[in-house]
């Protein structure tokens, strides 16, 4: 894997050995940052965002992001070989300063000490974990009412909001993944 674009482009990123992380495909990365950034829909920019990654895997969403000029990305990952590697690539692209790596289960998120502006989530598809997260992290305090979240599901994969979300935006990327685009119910 590596970095699509941005001030880290082309830079390796390390992955968690054996299969037990999907890492998100580097096209489907490239289309959901260009949404992110390009997007004609109301969105907190990445510019200088504060961002979580959750159920990060190797990291590949959160050091897009950094890369394309978030502020600062904490990762939430509960499988302590894949928050090992998120050091590591964060050490190794010089970043540690603008990382934090949380051991944690997204859907027993502890309390924030700042909310983001922009949430991506991107579980182990079909497993019905995203309406989990998105209670713990609202409970926690690492949304506000004007975050933006960005779920990443399976093509195919059956979506309804939870109760106090809706979807603003949806883009199929490939034939594996689809971006959804969530917003709190005002």
């Amino acid at each position: 894997m590596r970095i699509v674009a941005g001030s880290l482009k082309g830079r390796l990123l390390l992955a968690p050995p054996g299969r037990l992380t999907r890492p998100t495909a580097n096209r489907a990365r490239e289309t959901l940052f260009n949404l992110l950034i390009h997007g004609n829909f109301e969105a907190p920019g990445l510019e200088e965002a504060r961002v979580l990654d959750a159920f990060a895997g190797a990291g590949s969403l959160g050091f897009e992001a950094l890369s394309r000029g978030a502020a600062h990305v904490t990762f939430m990952e509960n499988w302590r070989g894949a928050a090992k590697t998120i050091e590591n690539n964060a050490k190794r692209m010089g970043v540690e300063d603008r990382v934090r790596v949380l051991s944690v289960d997204a859907t027993r998120a502890p309390a924030a000490a700042v909310p983001v502006d922009i949430a991506l989530l991107d579980p182990p598809y079909g497993e019905g974990l995203i309406p989990l997260a998105l209670a713990s992290l609202w409970r926690q305090g690492w949304l506000r009412k004007d975050s933006l979240v960005v779920a990443e599901v399976a093509a195919k994969e059956e979506f309804a909001p939870p109760e106090g979300f809706m979807v603003r935006f949806e883009r199929t990327a490939g034939s594996a993944a689809r971006f959804i685009f969530l917003g709190r119910t005002r």
